[in-house]
């Protein structure tokens, strides 16, 4: 597992869109039409919220112009540098029992408006979830060797740059779902 590239993000509560949506169109970044993602999040048994996430397994099962995509992460250096891996499937029934049957079990279903660009190496994404509000994330894959906490220092000066109020949260959609659901 130490050989494979990770995913390592930095994610922001919007508070003025239209300012952010300004911004990366001067970088040159256009984002994509909306698209409507369904995303049911799972943990291993035994974990619970509260509990570190580093080194703990997370499946997540989504839905997204009618594909099916199931995607396993586990923390590395914090719950946003991840290893990941993810596959197209057939049957998302099908796999949310089998997901069970694996040692997981459903925590939170996140839902959201996402609009992605791309600028060089950097995947970014303006996302609409459901209860918790707008957000923007900023990733970038890296390979074996490369420390994830330095990777995230430089994405933070990146999303700085752009000039906008962001307030950065190190917390994952589902723990902000379940957050915003616990006090509604």
């Amino acid at each position: 597992m130490a050989g494979q590239p990770r995913e390592i993000e930095v994610k922001y509560r919007v508070f003025d869109l239209a300012a952010l949506e300004a911004a990366l169109r001067v970088r040159g970044a256009v984002l994509s039409r909306p698209v409507h993602q369904d995303d049911q999040a799972y943990a291993q048994q035994g974990w619970r919220y509260g509990m570190s996430k580093l080194g703990v397994a997370f499946a997540r099962l989504r839905t997204q112009d009618s594909r099916h995509l199931f995607t396993l992460k586990r923390p590395v250096d914090n719950e946003m540098a991840c290893l990941e891996f993810e596959t197209e499937v057939a049957d998302r029934e099908q796999m949310h029992e089998a997901i069970q049957q694996m040692g997981f079990y459903p925590t939170v279903r996140i839902v959201k408006t996402r609009r992605t660009a791309h600028l060089g190496d950097l995947a970014l994404c303006v996302d609409e979830v459901e209860h918790a509000g707008t957000f923007f994330e900023v990733e970038k894959v890296i390979g074996p060797g490369q420390p994830g906490r330095a990777v995230q220092a430089d994405l933070h000066t990146f999303a700085g740059s752009l000039g906008v109020e962001l307030e950065r949260t190190t917390d994952t959609y589902d723990s902000l779902v379940r957050a915003a659901l616990s006090t509604a």
